[in-house]
């Protein structure tokens, strides 16, 4: 669809002092981003927020230093995604390095059991003989499963950073940033930073105790698990406040300094990218999706147990497994998003044109994708979307929802819920992300519903997409010192963008390569002298390449292009159209 592109230097941006060893456009940069000071562009770990604000933290604490007193049996109940993933790994490495014994995970099969802590749940985690259940990246909507928990004798510790309903479970403790009245200052914390800081207070806690001495433990390094930490930050797409910033710089440079896990790196190694010159969009695109297919199509009981794994080899080949999963993840979803366009492309040639709000749906859709397929719909007609599949339940449908900026997607769910009780069983998410249930029976009224909530919310000029740029590069700026500059200028995320630029350009040369990747070269100079190597991902084939095109508007990042140990400047285009004079 066509785009807007509004530059950044357009809005107000507040002048700041910054040294001037920073060049101008980074600090213009750093400006339109919020950054006040030199010490919020400071990444060291002296500066990461501390724990003790935290509600609930000194119960926590307390409650697992008696598990360990006492040797309990722990069990962790996680999530399906990355950031459940890398949050179970931590807890697990870091309790068995404080000298638990007896500490396993448990995953729910989004396919059987859904998501959190459920009864269901509760009944298969007996057959561990728990002692206590922690919960990471879930639990704070888990009211019957804590409920069902503690009726057996089992203790329960939430750990969450999802927004909490009207009520609470009953847990014998809850750490959330998110819960009513916790004044830790940072609400943007993936669940595995929350369980990252619990396990740091514990591990102080235990230090006060001479616990290590005491057991002949070495005492654990917290930052050994940093890069478990900047991978489910990224992967979560949580925005990357200042302390979640040095969480992830953190963590990249441990990998970059061959500090990690075997399985990240295994991971890395069948991206095909380099550890050394990781940047968090690696992070973002080529390994957490393969850890996420795990959760998608199987079992992410494979994912986790490829972080654990201390043996190159078996990492290795668990990441052989992840790969695969994730190559029948695409071309699962490339045929649902086939079938979504076709069905988008009949209601669009209505009068009436598309809702505001899109509910889709088909039964033979996989469950496990269906999230992906939002997100590119999304993308593509740039207004809320729920993608709706069936589950095992006969007459229930499961759906998927990504949202635009604009509407908090759950406080959305939430309005629709209030109005009409009977359409939703139960719901819960983020402000750009949520799911929920719901009888297949109620689709019509729901879709009704939804896209009555969304035009209440949203106006026309909402749904017209947006691409913000920092403005255009002069001919010198298209060079590789600035290129290498910008990808270690971050840890670029949500909320705290990459560097965007936009410009008009001669299309020198232009075809298809990958199946529908758009490859060209630009001139950017008028003499045609000075040229640029571009590439545009997933073009819309039908219109792309168009040799009756010979000059285009671009908005695209500036990266470094290595090819046979060669490196150039290369233009990622962010979006091209033809540029009419």
């Amino acid at each position: 669809m066509q785009k807007i592109i509004k530059r950044r230097s357009s809005l107000s941006i507040p002048s700041i002092e910054l040294p001037d060893h920073i060049p101008s456009i980074l600090q213009r940069i750093y400006a339109s981003r919020g950054i006040h000071s030199e010490k919020e562009l400071t990444n060291d770990l002296s500066l990461l927020l501390k724990p003790e604000n935290f509600k609930q933290l000194t119960e926590a604490v307390n409650l697992l230093c008696e598990a360990l007193a006492q040797q309990q049996r722990i069990l962790i109940v996680g999530d399906f995604d990355a950031d459940g993933a890398t949050s179970s790994a931590l807890a697990v490495l870091a309790l068995r390095a404080m000298g638990v014994s007896h500490v396993d995970f448990l995953v729910p099969n989004r396919f059987e059991y859904g998501y959190g802590l459920t009864p269901e749940i509760v009944e298969v985690a007996k057959s561990y003989a728990p002692d206590l259940i922690i919960t990471v990246d879930n639990g704070i909507s888990s009211i019957a499963g804590v409920a069902a928990a503690k009726a057996v004798g089992i203790n329960v510790l939430v750990t969450d950073h999802h927004l909490p309903g009207d009520e609470l479970p009953a847990a014998d403790a809850i750490v959330n940033p998110n819960q009513p009245a916790c004044e830790f200052p940072s609400k943007h914390l993936a669940g595995v930073g929350v369980i990252f800081y619990l396990m740091s207070a514990l591990r102080s806690a235990l230090r006060e105790k001479n616990w290590f001495a005491e057991n002949k433990l070495r005492e654990p390094n917290m930052a050994e698990f940093l890069d478990l930490v900047a991978l489910g930050t990224v992967a979560d797409v949580v925005p990357l406040d200042h302390n979640n910033r040095i969480l992830v710089e953190q963590g990249l440079r441990r990998i970059r300094a061959g500090r990690t896990r075997p399985g990240i790196k295994a991971l890395l190694d069948i991206a095909n990218r380099n550890a050394a010159n990781l940047v968090s969009s690696d992070l973002g695109f080529a390994i957490g999706p393969r850890l996420n297919a795990a959760g998608r199509l199987d079992d992410m009981s494979l994912g986790i147990q490829c972080l654990l794994t201390e043996d190159e080899f078996l990492a290795r080949d668990i990441a052989i497994q992840l790969d695969d999963l994730n190559k029948d993840r695409k071309s699962i979803e490339q045929s649902m998003q086939r079938e979504a366009l076709e069905s988008l492309a009949s209601i669009h040639l209505q009068e009436s044109g598309l809702p505001f709000g899109l509910c889709l749906y088909d039964a033979n859709w996989h469950q496990g994708v269906i999230g992906i397929l939002a997100s590119r719909i999304k993308d593509r007609y740039h207004r809320p979307v729920i993608a709706f599949a069936n589950t095992d339940n006969e007459g229930e449908i499961k759906g998927s929802a990504r949202s635009i900026p604009g509407l908090h997607i759950r406080d959305a769910l939430d309005a629709v819920a209030a109005k009409h009780p009977q359409l939703l069983s139960k719901f819960g998410g983020h402000a750009m992300a949520a799911g929920m249930s719901l009888e297949l029976k109620h689709l019509d009224d729901f879709r009704q519903a939804f896209d009555q909530e969304v035009r209440r919310q949203l106006e026309e000029d909402d749904l017209q997409a947006v691409v913000f740029s920092d403005g255009e590069l002069t001919q010198k700026e298209f060079n590789l010192e600035l290129a290498h500059q910008l990808r270690v200028a971050g840890p670029w995320g949500q909320h705290f963008p990459e560097p965007v630029f936009d410009g008009v350009f001669r299309l020198v040369q232009q075809r298809i390569v990958g199946e529908k990747h758009l490859k060209m070269v630009l001139a950017i100079d008028e003499s045609g002298k000075q040229l640029v190597d571009a590439i545009a991902f997933n073009v819309d084939t039908a219109q792309w390449p168009n040799q009756a095109v010979d000059r285009v508007k671009v908005a695209f990042k500036l990266d470094v292009n290595e090819y046979q140990g060669r490196q150039s400047v290369q233009a990622l285009v962010e979006y091209i159209e033809p540029f009419m004079t």
